[in-house]
């Protein structure tokens, strides 16, 4: 049997309810249809299984990704923070595809050795080779690229715009940038997801016929500062979007971010169209499992927060969607999958093993309908993150898809009932402690 290729879409701070789910599963949400533009993302639902309760191993970008390389909850991998780079003695899923014939290349921003800030002008450093990549153009994130690349370029996307003088411009723009939300000055190709995905269809371009591969490719968006082109500020400044959950904040402060938000995901839509045309050029699209998720989200407003970090549902619910060869079609599931569960689903379907990946579960069965895909994935979902530069509080939430119970350091419990409260807003621990209890024992060994 021929093994299949990977084609990995991973955005940065895509939330998990901001996708043109059916009617139903916005209901369950408590939520009316966004007026979103994501029709390649919408027909990977139509040919593949979405799961409406995915959730990240933790919110912020190191320390997911880190899990997601290694199969393993937060806080195992030993990257607690964007301060810390991934170990590259731990065994990642990468390396088991490569040793075992697979091509494996990734674009954009990886965020595996982020203290480092240097990623090599062309996007590589031997590090990634340890990490099991064959090729790799990794770049800054946002954020990064303008704080290493000031006066010189630290990564490839920096070298980019100084070689063709659009450097000063960006850095002008996004300098204090904060949740200003003009457009830039840069031209629509030297925006960074479309500059990456260019990157990305010579990468696919480039495998060789016959040996299977996997591309991930890590776009910079819809992360902040909410910096968008003209043409895309253009399609979206007249939308108005639903008002964030318990935000006392003006209209003119939290609807241009939503819409320059919605605007980046149409953008990274748009490009994954570039994307899926190349693999269907290479005659691959029959035989390439195609996964699109996130590592965290963004509060967009909600209890008048921004960002990540947060335990709460914008922050930490992801979009999960799976299609490919023997995948079920335009099928929904509840499974309290993880971000990590991600690293074994692939090798399974790769015939694959990781003993290390200890707490990934593969989806494979659900994803194909097997009888036993009847029994639930895990009883019980947990994330974290500990107290760091970027977050002045330590957390863990457990989830069992009714209840969702958060314990924050020097705070009292929070438990909800998500069934009856979607958005988290009725802190009902003191009238169930039975489930305060329950929900706080699957955390033993994560505190």
């Amino acid at each position: 049997m021929t093994r299949p290729n990977f084609l990995f879409l991973f955005p940065d701070t895509h939330r998990g309810d901001w996708m043109p789910y059916d009617a139903a599963t916005l209901a369950a949400l408590g939520m009316d249809e966004l007026p979103l533009s994501m029709p390649y993302i919408e027909s990977l639902m139509k040919e593949g299984v979405t799961f409406t309760k995915a959730v990240t191993s933790s919110p912020l970008c190191a320390p997911a990704r880190a899990c997601l390389a290694s199969g393993l909850r937060y806080n195992k991998p030993e990257v607690t923070g964007n301060h810390e780079n991934y170990d590259i003695s731990r065994k990642t899923f990468y390396s088991v595809l490569k040793e075992n014939g697979y091509r494996v290349g990734g674009v954009g921003k990886f965020d595996l050795h982020k203290a480092t800030h240097w990623w090599g002008l062309d996007g590589w450093i031997d590090e990634l080779g340890d990490l099991g990549f064959t090729d790799a153009i990794d770049n800054a994130g946002k954020i990064d690229a303008i704080i290493s690349g000031e006066n010189s370029p630290q990564d490839p996307y920096m070298a980019y715009l100084y070689r063709e003088g659009l450097a000063a411009i960006h850095l002008a723009d996004m300098k204090d940038r904060g949740r200003r939300t003009e457009a830039t000055a840069l031209p629509d190709e030297a925006y960074c997801d479309n500059w990456l995905t260019r990157g990305g269809v010579q990468m696919l371009e480039s495998f060789p016929q016959g040996q299977p591969w996997l591309l991930q490719v890590n776009f910079v968006c819809p992360h902040e500062p909410f910096d968008i082109t003209s043409r895309m500020k253009a399609e979206w400044e007249h939308v108005d979007f639903a008002e964030p959950n318990r935000c006392s904040l003006p209209q003119e402060e939290w609807n241009p971010i939503r819409q320059n938000y919605a605007a980046m995901l149409a953008n990274i839509d748009r490009n994954i169209g570039l994307l899926l045309d190349t693999v269907r050029q290479r005659g691959e699209l029959d035989n390439t499992v195609i996964i699109y998720s996130s590592d965290h989200g963004d509060m967009l407003g909600d209890f008048d927060k921004f960002g990540k970090c947060k335990p709460e549902r914008g922050s930490v619910h992801i979009p999960l969607v799976i299609s490919g060869p023997g995948i079920q079609k335009g099928t929904y599931s509840e499974e309290l999958a993880e971000l990590q569960d991600v690293t074994r689903t692939i090798l399974d379907f790769a015939g694959l093993a990781m003993p290390e990946a200890e707490d990934s579960l593969s989806l494979k069965r659900i994803l194909q309908g097997e009888a036993e895909a009847s029994l639930p994935l895990r009883k019980v979902q947990i994330a974290g993150l500990d107290e760091g530069p970027q977050h002045p509080s330590s957390w863990r939430l457990a989830s069992d898809g009714e209840w969702k119970l958060i314990v924050e350091r020097n705070q009292p419990d929070r438990l909800y009932h998500l069934s009856s409260d979607p958005w988290e807003n009725r802190n009902v621990a003191d009238d169930h402690p039975e489930v305060t209890v329950r929900l706080k024992a699957e955390l033993h060994g994560y505190l």
